[in-house]
């Protein structure tokens, strides 16, 4: 069953998404009708960029719900892979969109027309506004609740930022002197598309890296090490293997304890360390914990073994 901290922070996260579903509804709406009145090439591509983070945030969404169902006999590992598919998901819709908005964008880069009003930037404007807060709170809660998928919006709203930016500045230098700078409205949509095609595929490639069972960082292993030798019988691990299963890991470990300790015993300190590496790192979902005899343990009972000399396990 999932446990309720793992709960809480999809909880959470659902409640980000959402809210940032309503947030790029909003500003796709405005971007792509003011662009369309205001003659903006720019402006209409931002506001198509933001109608496709409407479809990523839904996967998000998406994702997260699967990944709160619980484990079955289907699914032993529970259901969090779901979710850092999203992220994948998240990344092709950029890259595609992306590619989408270059196209069109160069369309229109030798056509004579009027120069795009001026009230075509104020929905640029507001969209680096509530981009910067909902990146800002994506990046936290995506990173306090391990989640690949609303880490992946939170680069796609950063990106927001940088091709609205973009948009807004050759927007301004179109309708201050669109006699010499009048392709520069086309251009600047043109860069917005090369900035989401970019980040696009950074964010393919961290999901895969995911979905490939990549280690996780050192610092995370060595964090693993460290409690599970903090078990009483614990002599050393000898290996020690980590995944990711959406929102936290699932940990494969071999421990080395004294060989002459019973079966029974040796499955006990098993079940501590699986139990305190759940309970003391609240990133691990489980733990597969394998116990083998200590080599050095091994060699000091043999030598106990000759005459003259003693050994106590």
């Amino acid at each position: 069953m999932t446990s309720s901290i793992q709960k809480n922070k999809l909880d959470l996260g659902r409640r980000v998404a959402i809210v940032s579903i309503a947030a790029s509804a909003g500003l796709s709406a405005a971007n792509i009708v003011v662009g369309l009145l205001g003659g903006s090439t720019s402006v209409v591509a931002a506001g198509v960029e933001f109608a496709g983070d409407v479809l990523a945030s839904a996967f998000v969404l998406a994702g997260m719900l699967l990944a709160a169902k619980p484990a079955d006999s289907n699914h032993p590992y529970g259901h969090g892979r779901f979710e850092t598919l999203a992220g994948l998901v998240v990344g092709i819709i950029l890259a595609a969109g992306g590619a989408g908005i270059c196209y069109r964008s160069l369309q229109h880069l030798s056509e004579v027309h009027p120069p795009p009003a001026s009230y075509a930037a104020w929905p640029l404007v507001g969209a680096i506004a509530v981009r910067t807060v909902m990146s800002t709170i994506k990046f936290r809660v995506g990173r306090r609740i391990q989640s690949a998928s609303l880490v992946a919006d939170a680069w796609n709203d950063a990106v927001d930022i940088l091709s609205a930016s973009a948009a807004l500045v050759a927007l301004g230098l179109t309708i201050r002197d669109p006699e010499h700078f009048l392709a520069a409205d086309h251009i600047g949509g043109f860069a917005v598309g090369l900035v989401v095609i970019f980040t696009g595929l950074r964010i393919m490639r961290d999901a895969s890296l995911d979905l490939a069972d990549t280690m996780p960082e050192l610092n995370r292993i060595t964090e693993i090490r460290a409690v599970a030798l903090s078990v009483p019988g614990v002599v050393d691990v000898e290996k020690c293997f980590a995944r990711r299963t959406g929102l936290q890991y699932h940990v494969d470990l071999h421990l080395e304890v004294n060989p002459n300790l019973t079966v029974w015993e040796s499955h006990d300190i098993a079940m501590q360390c699986r139990d305190v590496l759940c309970e003391r790192l609240d990133w691990v979902a489980g733990a597969l914990v394998h116990v083998e005899p200590a080599p050095g343990i091994e060699r000091i009972r043999s030598a106990a073994a000759q005459p003259g000399r003693s050994f106590e396990p």
